[in-house]
């Protein structure tokens, strides 16, 4: 699971510039709590091979108990309790305030790993005013400068260390998802029927599941085995074990969505037919895209709409999921159990399509006959060229063609070699990414 790193400090500290900086600017995915006046913003970081999420804050006074300041202090007061590692922001022109004092003794009563970061600090590492935030009690004041980058990376590596990582899994990408079950998440809104589908799962297969280690927020990882495939079905919808017996309930936190997505193989994007295609559902599926797993577009709740709401609800999913037109849509009702039998061969075909393997004969052959059909438009003073390609992974599917000048491939001509890919080898329900790679004339290299 992803590390997450949460913001926390009183207002004006520099804590947004931070998590642009953190995030690399990436667009923000918000939490849209009904009635909350200030979200918290969740976003993704990375550092070599090492991804985390980071939580942005409001300001945080945590005393508060009226109005806008409140709900800002029960957010953030979530986002530590999801957090591994606290990232307490403070302001070294601004220096010390009783603020920072409420903030750092309850975040000694969190009995969380903290980080005390010390911002706007450009050329003054030495400052005697740094020494005043030792009276915080939290160990060594870090001195950054969100605003030009200074101290960046030492506080990610400082914050990543303090979370321990597992180490990679020794072998090739192919036997480890030969040997391991397939991993599937399911992800939507609160309320959407997620805990009704997996209790529909686990009785219908008649499961006898149990808790496995998970992280310290206790997500569970339920094993289910299905036509002699085993399953690891990753928890969102917050399962509970009561006795022998699992009991799910309905709650939302977008940090373990976001693990859960991460770590899967296949994900299930549940909607309510009743609600349509919200703001949430789209960032959640373009969080998917990004990562690059295969999905499948579960609507819930079909039973309950007629065919002029039916009708409304798929122009919808046209344009608000636009970006997924790869993933199967599938319509079922959990609670009735009905349309369970295609979501499963859904999840199968989506699955098998993002571990397929594509020889490299193959993969030239296509490409030298997708040229011969229809060639890229010339750009510049050169017609890029096509000479081989390769399969770069898998989960998703990367395919890496070689050639001349393919910088001026066209994202429509992008599209259409990646619809010649996708019919050749029936790939549904996963992402294809497709990466140019370009021989540069030695010759030319250099010359005025």
């Amino acid at each position: 699971m992803k590390p997450v790193i949460a913001l926390v400090g009183r207002p004006n500290v520099g804590k947004s510039t931070l998590f642009n900086r953190l995030t690399k600017s990436r667009d923000a995915i918000v939490a849209d709590f009904a009635g909350l006046t200030r979200d918290r913003h969740y976003g993704d970081g990375r550092l070599g091979s090492r991804e985390f999420i980071v939580i942005d804050t409001g300001g945080f006074e945590p005393d508060s108990s009226t109005g806008i300041v409140r709900e800002m202090a029960k957010q953030t007061r979530q986002a530590v309790a999801e957090a591994d590692v606290v990232v307490f922001v403070t302001d070294v022109r601004l220096g010390l305030s009783a603020q920072d004092m409420e903030i750092s003794r309850y975040l000694r009563q969190a009995n969380k790993r903290v980080l005390l970061v010390v911002n706007k600090a450009e050329g003054m590492q030495e400052s005697p005013l740094l020494a005043e935030f030792h009276e915080l009690g939290l160990g060594e004041p870090m001195p950054v400068s969100a605003a030009h980058g200074q101290g960046i990376r030492s506080l990610v590596e400082a914050a990543l260390d303090m979370v321990s990582e597992p180490e990679p899994e020794a072998g090739d990408e192919e036997a480890a998802t030969q040997d391991r079950p397939v991993r599937l998440a399911v992800a939507g809104r609160p309320n959407v029927g997620k805990s009704t589908l997996i209790n529909a799962w686990l009785g219908e297969e008649r499961l006898i599941a149990f808790d496995m280690p998970g992280t310290t927020r206790d997500a569970i990882k339920v094993p289910l085995e299905r036509d002699g495939q085993r399953f690891e079905l990753i928890d969102t919808a917050g399962l509970r074990r009561k006795g022998k017996v699992f009991e799910a309930i309905e709650k939302f936190s977008v940090v373990k969505t976001l693990q859960a997505i991460a770590d899967a193989n296949v994900v299930v994007l549940m909607v309510d037919a009743t609600q349509g295609v919200s703001e949430q559902d789209a960032h959640i599926a373009g969080y998917v895209l990004d990562s690059g797993r295969a999905v499948v577009v579960a609507i819930n709740k079909w039973d309950a709409i007629d065919g002029y709401q039916r009708e409304l609800l798929e122009r919808s999913i046209e344009t608000r999921l636009a970006f997924l037109r790869f993933a199967p849509v599938v319509h079922i009702s959990a609670l009735r159990r009905q349309g369970l039998g295609p979501l499963w061969k859904a999840i199968g075909d989506a699955y098998r399509s993002s571990v397929c393997k594509m020889p490299t004969p193959v993969l030239t052959r296509l490409v030298h006959e997708a040229a011969a059909h229809q060639a890229p438009k010339r750009a510049g003073l050169s017609r890029p060229k096509m000479r081989y390609a390769h399969q770069g992974g898998m989960n998703p599917p990367i395919i890496v063609i070689h050639g001349n000048a393919l910088d001026g491939v066209s994202d429509a001509y992008r599209r259409f070699l990646e619809g010649r890919f996708r019919e050749h080898f029936k790939l549904v329900g996963t992402p294809l990414r497709i990466e140019f790679k370009t021989s540069h004339n030695p010759f030319t290299d250099g010359a005025d």
